[in-house]
């Protein structure tokens, strides 16, 4: 115990005790709760006198004293307002400042007892310990390096404090990080809290809880934003250092945009950490939207080969996308694909734009983001195959997106499904089947449905454009889609139904080398009208009927099972093709 605190407390027993003296300095302690909070002289005394029942047992006999009761060992507003210097009795209305930032517990009148709160009791005692209240509601902001870009961001974010700062940008673990860096630098330390109640009375009282506690300790606040309209209010309601975090601007704010450290921001670290190939360098860079703690880290995982780095850099930004998306593994290469000449060249074209975005679009100047094509076909033509080639190609992630589960009915959710999907597969390549589900042409506004559809389709190509990753559209029918819409796109890759000659390439890929075939004749299958798809389904029905012949697999084999595929697709049978 502090001598100013001893002081203070033998003060409180001589005027319990009918002797009044000049009133010591008060401590440290009490003296920056008093003025924080607005105390007056009388509400000082009154908790100092319920606080000092806590720190010194010994005083609640002199209460009983004072209030002529051996029962009454506490203090009251009644004893406060009998003994303690310039008695004021606006100290026990509700606005008063013991009641309102609930200093004291337990009022009900003026011979209610009375005591001091835990908190404040502790924080008398030196101890600097957040409120146990407020623990399951918040957590600390991690600190870390941060870039140049986002320590000007800091810097702008602890000049507008203590008014409420709104952080926007679709980068969560960036608006974070950049909070926690302008609360360091202003010396406190930035929480996060997660959710605020729904009722109003549970939202004041964390406000006034909240409140207090940053009036005792150096504390930030940080409030996600994007969609709870009363995180403004909660914000507006308090005083001290608070960050709004949401995705866009807002009216009424002026925004503070943060993002992750820029593309030669993060090449010049990984230069740094690797010390590889200015190649390796640029790619990572361009691809990965790493802090600069991430990069570190990974330099210590992997080391400097740039297959692990690069690796390692997947398995970290991989988003979790359940119910909006499923990850494809891709097993295939170039040279599993069976296509027309002109429809590979534009799949390498595609590979390229991937690859060297960096140069054009930074180091040439051309601007830009996200690479937008379109793949249409027939059913089994290999747009799916082409997905996975490129993904394989690129050594990026390659999700496959149904467009039927994302569009929602519902005014807003599409949207909301659409930002969602965008934010966290930030960097991947994006599939999405279908797309004539909703990039079919458009007709005449009737309705607000009708206008909302057209408000998704719009929302879709912005972000598509704004994706820093490569994002494919698939349809069979190409015809239906709006042509407003295919201006938009940078490449159309048409999958045509093979020839004979790709026929006969896709016969001979189909069986592994592995696979017990007999002396089949490619030039007779190559003649069978069909495409990729089939194709790979003949080959495996036709190994399942030959391992179950315990035989190997014969032309007859294959014929009979490509028969069995043509009278699934209710396609024509002529026998003669089929002996």
């Amino acid at each position: 115990m502090t001598e100013a605190l001893a002081a203070s407390l033998e003060w409180v027993r001589e005027t319990l005790r009918g002797h009044p003296a000049p009133h010591p300095p008060d401590p440290p302690e009490l003296a920056v709760l008093a003025t924080r909070l607005g105390l007056s002289p009388f509400e000082r005394d009154a908790l100092l006198l319920c606080a000092s029942v806590e720190l010194d047992p010994s005083i609640a006999r002199l209460c009983a004293e004072a209030h002529g009761n051996a029962q009454m060992t506490y203090p009251t507003f009644g004893l406060a307002l009998s003994v303690l210097p310039d008695p004021a009795w606006e100290a026990v209305s509700p606005q008063g400042g013991l009641r309102y930032w609930r200093l004291v517990e337990g009022v009900g009148g003026v011979s209610a007892p009375l005591r001091a709160d835990e908190r404040v009791v502790h924080y008398l005692k030196g101890l600097t310990c957040l409120d146990d209240r407020l623990n399951p509601l918040v957590t600390s902001l991690p600190t870390g390096e941060v870039a140049e870009s986002q320590r000007r961001a800091a810097e702008e974010v602890a000049s507008q404090w203590p008014r409420p700062v709104l952080l926007t940008g679709p980068d969560e673990s960036a608006k974070r990080l950049v909070t926690a860096q302008a609360a360091a630098a202003s010396g406190r330390v930035a929480y996060r809290l997660s959710a605020l109640p729904a009722q109003p009375a549970e939202l004041d009282e964390l406000a006034r809880l909240w409140q207090r506690e940053a009036a005792l300790l150096p504390l930030a606040l940080y409030l996600d934003a994007d969609e709870e309209s009363q995180a403004d209010r909660f914000a507006d309601r308090i005083t001290g250092p608070v960050v709004l975090a949401a995705r866009e601007p807002r009216p009424g704010r002026r925004p503070v945009e943060v993002g992750p450290p820029t593309s030669k921001e993060r090449a010049l670290a990984w230069r740094e950490v690797l010390g590889v190939d200015q190649t390796v360098v640029d790619a990572l860079a361009a691809q990965f939207a790493l802090d600069l703690s991430a990069i570190a880290e990974v330099a210590v995982v992997a080391g400097a080969d740039p297959a692990k780095v690069w690796h390692e850099c997947r398995v970290r930004t991989r988003p979790r996308l359940a119910g909006l998306a499923q990850r494809l593994e891709p097993k295939v290469g170039w040279d599993d694909l069976v296509l027309p000449s002109p429809a590979r060249r534009l799949l390498a074209e595609i590979a390229d734009q991937v690859r060297l975005r960096t140069t054009v679009q930074d180091t040439w100047g051309f601007g830009g983001h996200g690479l937008s094509v379109l793949f249409c076909g027939p059913s089994g033509t290999g747009k799916t195959m082409a997905a996975e080639v490129l993904a394989n190609a690129l050594s990026l992630d390659l999700f496959r997106i149904d467009l039927s589960t994302v569009v929602s009915k519902y005014i807003g959710e599409t949207e909301k499904n659409l930002r969602q999907l965008f934010d966290a597969a930030e960097g991947a390549i994006l599939f999405f089947d279908e797309a004539e589900s909703m990039f079919g042409k458009r007709s005449e506004v009737r309705d607000a449905h009708d206008r909302y559809a057209n408000i998704e389709v719009d929302y879709l190509l912005q972000r598509m454009e704004s994706h820093r990753g490569l994002a494919i559209l698939a349809t069979n029918m190409r015809s239906a889609l709006d042509t407003a819409f295919l201006r938009r796109l940078r490449f159309v890759v048409e999958f045509t139904f093979p020839g004979p000659a790709e026929r006969k390439l896709m016969w001979q890929k189909a069986f592994p080398t592995r696979a017990p075939c007999a002396d089949l004749d490619f030039e007779r299958l190559a003649q069978l009208p069909v495409s990729g798809g089939m194709t790979r389904n003949i080959a495996v029905n036709a190994a399942y009927l030959a391992a179950a012949a315990g035989t190997g697999i014969t032309m007859q084999t294959v014929l009979d099972a490509a028969r069995t595929e043509f009278r699934k697709l209710e396609l024509p049978v002529p026998e003669r093709d089929f002996r």
